[in-house]
C-alpha cells in the first residue's frame, strides 16, 4: 500500500493535531478572548503550520464552530438512562461539569460569540444550535416511545440549558446538583 493509499487511524496524527489545534483554540479564547487571535497564532500554539489548519479547516471561523461542536458533543453526549427524567438529570450534569470545567467558560463564550459575529457568525451558530437541537430531539423522541410525555427541545433549552449557561456568564453561583435536578423538575 502507497502513501495515498493509506487509510487514516482513529486517534493517529491527525487526530492528534486535530486535538492540539482543539486545545489553542481554547487557550486562546481563554487568555485574549474572541477575535483577538488569527490562525497563525493558533497554528503557532499548536506548533503546526497555518496551511495546516486552513487546508483541513478553510478558516477561522469553521475552526471555530469545530471546536465549540465536538467540545459540545464530547464533552455532553445525550444519556439513554431508561427514562426522560434520568436522560434529563444525568444530561444536565454533564453540562453543568462541561461548562464550569477549566476550559469551559472559554466554549460558552466561544458558542456566544459565534452568535453575535455578523452573517458569519450566525451560520455558525446556527451549526451549532441544529446539531444541538437534533440531539435533544433524539434523546426527547426516545422518551415519547417508551410512552413517557417529554417537553419540546426548546422546552429544555429555555428551563435546563439556558438558566445554566447565564449562571456561569455571569458567575451567578455554583451549579450544584440540587440546583440541576430543581431545574430539571420544574420542566417536567
Amino acid at each position: 500500500m502507497n502513501d495515498r493509499q493509506r487509510v487514516r487511524r482513529p486517534g493517529g496524527r491527525s487526530a492528534r493535531v486535530g486535538a492540539e489545534v482543539h486545545q489553542a483554540v481554547t487557550d486562546l479564547i481563554s487568555e485574549r478572548g474572541y477575535g483577538n487571535f488569527t490562525v497563525g497564532e493558533v497554528a503557532a500554539r499548536a506548533g503546526v503550520a497555518d496551511s495546516s489548519i486552513y487546508r483541513r479547516w478553510g478558516n477561522l471561523e469553521t475552526l471555530l464552530t469545530d471546536v465549540a461542536l465536538t467540545r459540545l458533543n464530547a464533552q455532553s453526549p445525550m444519556p439513554d438512562t431508561g427514562s426522560l427524567a434520568g436522560d434529563l438529570r444525568t444530561y444536565a450534569a454533564n453540562v453543568a461539569r462541561e461548562i464550569t470545567g477549566p476550559d469551559g467558560l472559554a466554549v460558552v463564550r466561544l458558542a456566544v460569540a459565534l452568535s453575535s459575529n455578523g452573517q458569519r457568525g450566525l451560520q455558525a451558530a446556527d451549526v451549532l444550535r441544529a446539531e444541538r437541537m437534533r440531539q435533544l430531539q433524539s434523546m426527547l423522541d426516545r422518551a415519547r416511545d417508551r410512552g413517557e410525555h417529554a417537553p419540546d427541545a426548546f422546552g429544555v433549552l429555555d428551563h435546563i440549558l439556558a438558566p445554566m449557561y447565564i449562571r456561569v456568564l455571569f458567575g451567578m453561583g455554583p451549579l450544584t446538583p440540587d440546583y440541576i435536578d430543581g431545574l430539571v423538575d420544574r420542566l417536567l
